[in-house]
């Protein structure tokens, strides 16, 4: 039974989204912050699942509270499903937003248009302290421009175009965004677990 929810990331970007998204969710929602916790989680699985459930079960034993991490990455059809697991870290640990876009432009050089797909996905998992964890997954389908666009978002958002409302992520603000994104389509899936569990106090 919940009645506090931890939010395991230090992501300033991916925490805002996530406060957005979970406004509606009968919980209130703390930062590691808040908890006092400073601990970095290595992403260490090999997937984007696992480094989710990898994260939420760490801080969720580090601080006694039920606690929900996400991963989320890009996956590429012309590069196999890279970067995938490794889109924080494509272009170096230490790259910057610009530089791992860049990167996966100078990738994509002489891909046309008909054959840049790609989905960005995303698993929120939500743990429980005593170690039981559940997933809740989403993806967005677009294709990768072949130059950035935009500037609202972060990571690869300026370079992902949704043929749908022909824009790029970049341009959409944050609640055009929250509407059809990776991120949002699993939150709400959190949301309505979240609803159908008793609180407690």
């Amino acid at each position: 039974m919940l009645s506090k929810l931890l939010l395991g990331t230090r992501n300033s970007g991916k925490a805002r989204e996530l406060r957005k998204l979970l406004e509606g969710a009968p919980v209130e929602l703390l930062t590691l912050d808040m908890v006092g916790i400073t601990a970095e989680v290595e992403e260490t699985a090999g997937s984007i699942a696992g480094n989710a459930a990898l994260k939420a079960k760490t801080y969720a034993a580090l601080s006694g509270l039920p606690t929900l991490a996400d991963d989320s990455g890009l996956e590429v059809d012309a590069l196999g499903g890279e970067p995938g697991v490794l889109s924080a870290r494509y272009a170096g640990p230490d790259a910057s937003d610009q530089e791992r876009v860049r990167y996966l432009l100078s990738k994509l050089e002489g891909i046309t248009w008909n054959k840049r797909g790609a989905r960005f996905r995303s698993v929120i998992a939500l743990a429980e302290p005593s170690g039981q964890v559940h997933l809740f997954e989403g993806t967005c389908e677009g294709v990768i421009a072949l130059e950035p666009v935009g500037t609202d978002g972060f990571g690869y958002d300026p370079i992902f175009y949704i043929p749908a409302l022909e824009k790029h992520m970049a341009e959409l603000t944050l609640e055009e965004k929250n509407l059809i994104s990776h991120r949002g389509r699993a939150a709400r899936k959190v949301v309505a677990y979240l609803e159908g569990v008793p609180r407690s106090g």
